[in-house]
C-alpha cells in the first residue's frame, strides 16, 4: 500500500483554523460557503455567537482571550428583520425593472429623513450623584434606556425606523465623550451628510451643554466641488451657529486599480490630509483666546514639511502623541466637567456615524496611524483618548447610528449597516442602479444575451429590461464568481461585491440638497470652487487631461489580491475606509470653467 504523504505546515493550520470554527459555531466565509441562493435554499445567516432569543441581532463578532478587554461589548446590536420582509424584497429585485430616477429624486431634505414630529431624538444619560451605587446607576440608566425604546416605537408604526443603534453599552461612549469634550467634531460623509446629522444631537450639544459643533464634511475626494459647496449653504442654512469644515485624507491621487491605490496609499502619509488647518482655525475662532493653541499649529506645520522631505519624517514627532485609554469603571462614575477649557486644555469630542471616515480623520490629526480603519461599521471599539499636544486631546467614540426615516437601501449604500451581514443584498443594488450609471461603468452585458449567444452588436443591452438580480449574475459572469458546488453565477457574491464597491467610493452615488437642480449653475460658477479643488488636490487642467485606456475599467482587475480585498468582510489594516475611486474619465463639454468629467457615474450626466 502506499504511505500517506504527511501533512504539511499549512495544511495543519488550516485544520486547526477549522476546528476552532466549528467549536465557536462559525459557518465560515471562505468560497465554499459562498453558494448561490438557490442551492442554499435561503440567504446565508448572519455568524454569531450569541444566543439570539430577542428581536435583536447582534453583529461582528471579535475573538478574545480571558481576563484582556472584550471587544464585543460594543457591539453592533440592530433590530431583526422578518423572513416575511427578506422574501418580499427579494422577490422584488427579482422581477421589478429598473428605471432610472430623475435629478429631482436625489435631493433629500434633512426634515425628510430626521421629522420633528416623530420623536427621533437619542438617548439621554439619566441624572446621578456620587451617593449613587454604581450599580444603581448601571440599573438607572437601562431603565432609562428601556423607557426611551418603547416610546420611540409607539410614536413610529413598525418598519418605518431604519436601522439604529441598540446597544446600550455603545450609547454609554457617546455620553461619556459628550461630557467630557469642550467642541465637538460631528463627522459626515460629504455623499450623504443628512443621514448623518442628527438635528437633536446638535441641538443637544449646543442647547443644554451649551458647547460648540464643528461639522466635518469628510471624504470631500469623492464628490464634485460644486456638489460640496451646495451641501456647505445648505447646512449653514439650516444651522446658522454651526461651524462648517471640509476634510479629505486622500486628496489628488487618481486611482486606476485596486492594487495601485493600494500601493499609492501606503506610500502616502496620513499629513498629507486637507482639513486640519481648518479645523485648527475653527477650534480656534470658537475659544476665542482662551486655550494656546500654538502647539497644535507648529505640530501641524512640522508635519507637513516632514512629509515633503521624502517621507523622512521624524520619529520624535509622532512618539509626541499620548494615547490614553480610559477604564470601564473610571468612564461610568466619571462627573460631567461643567468648566470649559479645564486648566488651559481643549479637549475635542470626535463623534459620527460608523463608515464616515473618523479613524481616517484622527489618524490625519495625530499625523500617523493610531486607529485602525475599516469599511466593516462598528470596527472602532472602545474610548482612547489622544494628546495632539500639551493644550489639544482628542477623545474618539465608536460609531453610532441614530434613528431616522431614511430608506433602509440608501442607508446599506452608505456602510452604516454591515454588507456582509445582509440577508438580501439586491434591493440595494436596484436602488444604486437606479441612481447611478452602473450598466455602462461597469460594461454589463445583460444574461439572456450570454444565454442566447446573442452578440451585443446585433441586440445592444440598453434594449433590455435590467432588474436589480440580472445586475448582480451579469456582474458574477463578469468577475468569474462561481458557486462551489454546481458552478452556476454567485449572485449573491456578486452582489456583495458591488455594494462593497459602492461603499469604497469606487461606485458613487451622492444625494443632493433641495434645489440643487435648480441652481446647479450657480454652484458650478462659485466663488469658492478654486478653493474646493485645492482641497481635493485637483486642478481644472488634471480634470480633463487624464484620460487612460478605456478597454479595461478599474473594476474588472482580475488580480487575486483585489478579489481577497473586495469579499473580505474585514481588511488585514483597514485599507478601504475613505478611499478614493477611479472611473473611466468620458469626455464632456459643460459651460463652467471646470470639468466633471471623472463624475459621470454620480449622474451628473443622465444615465445612458
Amino acid at each position: 500500500m502506499p504511505r500517506k504523504k504527511p501533512f504539511s505546515n499549512k495544511q495543519k493550520k488550516k485544520q486547526l483554523q477549522v476546528k476552532r470554527e466549528r467549536k465557536r459555531g462559525d459557518t465560515g466565509s471562505g468560497p465554499s460557503s459562498r453558494n448561490a441562493s438557490v442551492e442554499r435554499g435561503g440567504e446565508r445567516q448572519s455568524d454569531t455567537s450569541d444566543s439570539e432569543t430577542t428581536d435583536i441581532r447582534r453583529m461582528n463578532q471579535q475573538p478574545f482571550r480571558e481576563g484582556r478587554y472584550d471587544p464585543n461589548r460594543y457591539r453592533l446590536h440592530y433590530e431583526k428583520e422578518s423572513k416575511e420582509d427578506v422574501e418580499k424584497r427579494k422577490k422584488v429585485a427579482r422581477e421589478k425593472v429598473l428605471q432610472p430616477i430623475s435629478d429631482k429624486e436625489l435631493e433629500i431634505n434633512i426634515s425628510d429623513i430626521y421629522p420633528s414630529e416623530k420623536g427621533l431624538c437619542f438617548p439621554r444619560r439619566p441624572s446621578w450623584n456620587y451617593e449613587m451605587t454604581r450599580e444603581n446607576l448601571l440599573r438607572k440608566e437601562e431603565k432609562s434606556y428601556r423607557d426611551y425604546l418603547d416610546d420611540l416605537h409607539s410614536r413610529n408604526p413598525p418598519g418605518s425606523l431604519s436601522h439604529f443603534e441598540h446597544n446600550l453599552e455603545t450609547w454609554r461612549q457617546l455620553w461619556r465623550v459628550l461630557e467630557m469634550s469642550d467642541v465637538v467634531l460631528l463627522i459626515v460623509d460629504i455623499r450623504h451628510p443628512v443621514l448623518q446629522f442628527p438635528p437633536s444631537l446638535y441641538h443637544y450639544i449646543t442647547g443644554e451643554l451649551q458647547k460648540q459643533v464643528v461639522l466635518v464634511l469628510n471624504k470631500v475626494d469623492l464628490c464634485p466641488p460644486p456638489l460640496v459647496i451646495a451641501w456647505k449653504h445648505y447646512m449653514t442654512s439650516q444651522f446658522p451657529h454651526l461651524q462648517i469644515v471640509c476634510f479629505t485624507s486622500h486628496p489628488g491621487q487618481p486611482y486606476s486599480t485596486v492594487l495601485q491605490k493600494k500601493r499609492m496609499r501606503r506610500k502616502a502619509g496620513w499629513s498629507q490630509a486637507g482639513g486640519p488647518i481648518d479645523i485648527l482655525k475653527a477650534c480656534q475662532e470658537i475659544t476665542a483666546g482662551r486655550v494656546d493653541l500654538s502647539s497644535w499649529e507648529q505640530k501641524i506645520q512640522r508635519d507637513a514639511v516632514a512629509e515633503q522631505l521624502d517621507d523622512e519624517r521624524p520619529d520624535e514627532g509622532a512618539e509626541s502623541v499620548l494615547m490614553e485609554h480610559h477604564s470601564d469603571s473610571a468612564m461610568e462614575m466619571s462627573s460631567p466637567s461643567q468648566e470649559l477649557y479645564k486648566d488651559g486644555v481643549l479637549t475635542l469630542g470626535c463623534i459620527g456615524f460608523p463608515n464616515v471616515g473618523k479613524s481616517s480623520v484622527i489618524n490625519s490629526l495625530v499625523g500617523r496611524k493610531v486607529v485602525s480603519v475599516s469599511r466593516t461599521p462598528g470596527h472602532t471599539k472602545y474610548f482612547q483618548t489622544y494628546y495632539l499636544s500639551q493644550t489639544v486631546k482628542l477623545c474618539d467614540c465608536p460609531g453610532l447610528v441614530f434613528p431616522s426615516r431614511v430608506d433602509k437601501q440608501l442607508q446599506i449604500l452608505a456602510g452604516i449597516y454591515p454588507v456582509s451581514q445582509l440577508q438580501e443584498p439586491y434591493s440595494s443594488v436596484g436602488y444604486l442602479c437606479e441612481r447611478a450609471s452602473v450598466l455602462s461603468v461597469l460594461k454589463l452585458k445583460h444574461p439572456n444575451l450570454l444565454e442566447n449567444n446573442t452578440h451585443p452588436e446585433n441586440q445592444g443591452s440598453e434594449e433590455l429590461n435590467w432588474t436589480a438580480w440580472d445586475v448582480c449574475e451579469a456582474w458574477a459572469e463578469r468577475r468569474g464568481y462561481k458557486t462551489a458546488k454546481a458552478a452556476r453565477n454567485d449572485v449573491y457574491r456578486a452582489a456583495n461585491s458591488l455594494l462593497r464597491l459602492a461603499i469604497d467610493g469606487r461606485l458613487c452615488l451622492c444625494v443632493r440638497p433641495p434645489g440643487y437642480s435648480c441652481l446647479r449653475e450657480q454652484w458650478e460658477n462659485h466663488p469658492d470652487l478654486p478653493e474646493i479643488l485645492a482641497l481635493q488636490g485637483r486642478t481644472t487642467e488634471e480634470e480633463g487631461t487624464g484620460d487612460r485606456d478605456d478597454d479595461e475599467d478599474g473594476e474588472s482587475s482580475t488580480e487575486p489580491e483585489e478579489e481577497r480585498d473586495r469579499d473580505a468582510d474585514d481588511d488585514e489594516d483597514g485599507d478601504d475606509e475613505d478611499e478614493g475611486f477611479g472611473h473611466p474619465r468620458q469626455k464632456d463639454n459643460k459651460p463652467s470653467g471646470f470639468t466633471v468629467n471623472m463624475y459621470n457615474v454620480l449622474r451628473e450626466n443622465e444615465c445612458e
